[in-house]
């Protein structure tokens, strides 16, 4: 698997990282089951910092690409290639838009918005 990461792109390192290895899985060069170098070994080999390298690994994590198994390493998860389709931050920037155009709708002001996405982002998780 080749990564090449493009420090002069606009897209963050990280999201660079993840989409490769979500490309990676989808085309087949990644199989389940296959292990991923660890963070550091892969932060190295990148020229990258490790803190960049362990946000993509937790995002990928989150999102069922990939699985760590303690010190065992991280390897692609059983059902990643399917997981692949998710995109879970589009999907969020799709329904926050949706709420903020339904609040505007109504009349609430941005300001309102503003706080009340603050109150809620600062209340504990149902």
């Amino acid at each position: 698997m080749d990564i090449t990461i493009d420090i002069d792109n606009p897209v963050p390192q990280f999201e660079q990282l993840i989409e490769q290895i979500k490309a990676a899985v989808t085309s087949g060069v990644l199989k389940a089951g296959d292990a991923l170098p660890s963070i550091r070994q892969l932060a190295n080999d990148l020229e990258l910092n490790s803190k960049t390298v362990a946000k993509a690994y937790k995002l990928l994590e989150r999102d069922c690409v990939i699985e760590t198994k303690g010190y065992r390493g991280t390897y692609v998860h059983p059902k990643a290639k399917a997981n692949c389709k998710i995109n879970l931050q589009e999907w969020t920037a799709r329904k926050l838009g949706e709420t903020v155009a339904e609040l505007r709708e109504a009349g609430v002001t941005d300001s309102e918005i503003r706080n009340a996405f603050a109150g809620a982002i600062g209340r504990p998780a149902k």
